[in-house]
């Protein structure tokens, strides 16, 4: 477990625009404020449970989504409603209040448009409300879309962690944001241009703040989501990188202040209590349970019945531009065929561009039987990680990836490219010295992919009460492994460290 915050007990406020749960004491209607899209909705939950479990003066803001909080906030009785709108002092929950938030249906828009102005109204609620009443000694912010407030926080005197979850970045003009109502003017010269900045005047009209870069720039400590895609971004790995992106995490790595944090799955992800599974099991049980929720899957995606079929899985969206797709149906036809008469199955789970390839595969060599894709659904993929006995994930580049992570907890071992997160959690297995967790290529390519899947194979043929220990142990060892603790006890450490550090040339100007 986490040792205790120190005595000091700095605040530390949490700006966040998804979160999966908040701790029951934390505030008024903490436990009906749940929205989630992607896995910083969980690495936001456990942090700020597990800072408020150690007694940290712990404070989140983020966006008043009362139609996720609430459903239909048209028929909360008036009772509720009048409830819902109170915000007691000691609460440490900061909702940005605007109606943007307030009827959306998912947390993040699919129009670009909408999606920076959302981006813009979240950060002016917490640079011109929320920060001025919470007062925090550190603030923790994520990704592009709270990437304004380090520069903010810099020069208020306020120090700053700047979680980089994905390298995507966007481009706002000054005069946009402060259209949106934040005074830019405070703290321009923190933020970081697409272009020379030579006056404020100058760069307000003509020169785009870039987003991304401006967070990891103006910050005080930097971290990815797993320490190889960190080392990764700075050896110059991955065209896919901003330049921008690149140079300032070079620079704050080289200055000691970047670091590689993993995340870990939702805790609901345990075969033991998951309710999608047609039969729960745990390590000791699993062969079983494995059995009957492979068998349940191969009804429903209309796969042969046969539950000794060495069953793999593709969990992750189908983009041949980061999650290799393509390697697999590269090698899909010939995979099949020469583990024919071991009945080797290809479930995919998942929506992406490159589906229509599978389909294609499937229906000109009559696979249906063998090969089977569906459109992603939470409750079949939660299936699929009990029912198969491999996951595919050959990412060209991965800045942290969970399914990974997920796959060891269900007994299913995962075959991936050693890149990022992936080289992080996925270790080869070796049956003599009982040691790793996985399959593990090196080169990007089909043939390399390959390669593991024989790995993979020949794992699969090994004597059943062998091969039974070999994956009991995996699952053992990962429910210790990829735990939320250790994630926020690697957070509380760089929050301990920054807050020690004195500052040097806070305010700017």
């Amino acid at each position: 477990m986490p040792k205790k915050i120190k005595s000091t007990n700095p605040r530390i406020l949490i700006v966040t625009p998804e979160i999966t749960y908040l701790p029951a004491g934390m505030g008024n209607m903490s436990q009906r404020m749940s929205a989630k899209a992607g896995g910083l909705a969980d690495v936001s939950a456990s942090l700020v449970s597990a800072l408020f479990n150690l007694g940290a003066d712990v404070h989140v803001a983020m966006p008043n989504y009362r139609k996720l909080f609430q459903g239909d906030v048209f028929n909360l009785h008036e009772k509720e409603l009048k409830k819902y709108h109170e915000v007691l002092p000691e609460d440490h929950i900061h909702l940005a209040e605007d109606r943007i938030f307030y009827y959306r249906e998912r947390v993040y828009s699919s129009h670009s448009d909408e999606a920076m102005r959302i981006a813009l109204v979240f950060q002016r609620e917490v640079i011109n409300h929320i920060v001025p009443k919470a007062r925090p000694d550190l603030i923790h912010c994520n990704d592009w879309m709270t990437a304004l407030i380090p520069a903010m926080a810099k020069r208020r005197g306020i120090k700053s962690l700047f979680t980089v979850h994905n390298i995507h970045t966007r481009q706002a003009s000054l005069s946009q944001v402060e259209d949106t109502g934040i005074d830019a003017a405070e703290f321009w010269m923190n933020l970081y241009f697409s272009g020379n900045p030579t006056s404020y005047d100058h760069v307000r009209s003509q020169v785009p703040v870039d987003l991304l870069t401006s967070g990891i720039f103006s910050s005080h400590f930097i971290n990815t989501v797993s320490p190889r895609f960190l080392w990764e971004i700075v050896e110059g790995w991955h065209s896919v990188v901003p330049w921008s992106v690149r140079q300032e995490i070079r620079n704050k790595y080289y200055a000691g202040c970047a670091s590689g944090i993993l995340n870990a799955p939702d805790a609901s992800y345990d075969p033991s209590t998951d309710d999608a599974l047609a039969q729960k099991f745990t390590a000791d049980d699993f062969f079983e349970g494995k059995r009957a929720n492979k068998q349940a899957l191969q009804h429903e995606l209309g796969l042969d019945l046969n539950p000794d079929a060495p069953l793999f899985f593709w969990p992750s969206r189908l983009d041949p531009a980061q999650k290799g797709p393509q390697l697999v149906t590269d090698i899909l036809v010939k995979m099949v065929s020469d583990y024919w008469e071991k009945g080797l199955q290809l479930a995919v789970v998942a929506n992406g561009p490159h589906e229509v390839h599978f389909k294609q595969i499937i229906r000109e060599f009559n696979l249906g039987n063998r090969v089977a894709i569906v459109d992603f659904d939470e409750r079949l993929s939660r299936l699929a990680y009990a029912g198969s006995d491999f996951m595919l994930m050959p990412s060209l580049f991965e800045p942290c990836g969970l399914p990974q992570m997920t796959a060891p907890l269900y007994g299913s071992l995962p075959v991936v490219h050693a890149t990022g997160g992936l080289y992080d959690t996925i270790r080869p297995i070796d049956v003599l010295k009982s040691t790793g967790n996985g399959f593990r290529f090196d080169h990007y390519d089909a043939g390399a992919l390959r390669w593991a899947v024989d790995q993979a194979m020949e794992f699969h043929g090994l004597p059943h009460e062998l091969k039974i220990s070999q994956i009991r142990r995996v699952m053992l060892e990962s429910i210790k492994e990829y735990s939320h603790e250790e994630v926020a006890r690697k957070y509380i450490e760089i929050y301990e460290e920054m807050l020690a550090r004195p500052l040097v040339d806070e305010i700017a100007g």
